[in-house]
């Protein structure tokens, strides 16, 4: 198995989150599983990958994208998080002990700051008097 697929482990924690499979009865497409659409989804924000160039192996890039936007809108992807990182609390696998934090400055152009561009003039504030 390629380590970018879940191990069997990892699905079991995540498994009784999802929605029961509804096969359709034989009825219209075959249903693509979720462990598929969940390593496909995986996949696609591992890579950066747009939707549509989500290998053939995962299923029709369509199906995984609606099912990805309603379990999204439906919380179903903060509820795994949360139960990802409480096997990971309890197993002692998430270390406490690092954390960084970013420092990177962004230099803005000098009118972004309200500085006038080359050639033009300041218009002066007229004093009111009292």
């Amino acid at each position: 198995m390629p380590r970018s697929q879940l191990t069997d482990e990892e699905f079991a924690l995540i498994e009784p989150l999802l929605p029961a499979e509804d096969h359709g009865g034989g009825r219209g497409r075959p249903f693509l599983p979720h462990r598929t659409v969940l390593e496909a989804i995986f996949w696609i924000h591992r890579t950066g990958a747009p939707w549509r160039d989500l290998p053939e192996e995962y299923g029709k890039w369509s199906t995984v994208y609606e099912r990805f936007r309603r379990w999204r809108e439906e919380g179903l992807f903060a509820e795994i998080l949360a139960v990802l990182e409480s096997a990971g609390r309890k197993a002692g696998k998430i270390d406490f002990e690092f954390s960084a934090v970013d420092g990177t400055s962004v230099r803005a152009h000098r009118c972004a700051g309200g500085a006038l561009k080359k050639g033009r003039i300041r218009k002066k504030a007229k004093k009111h008097k009292p």
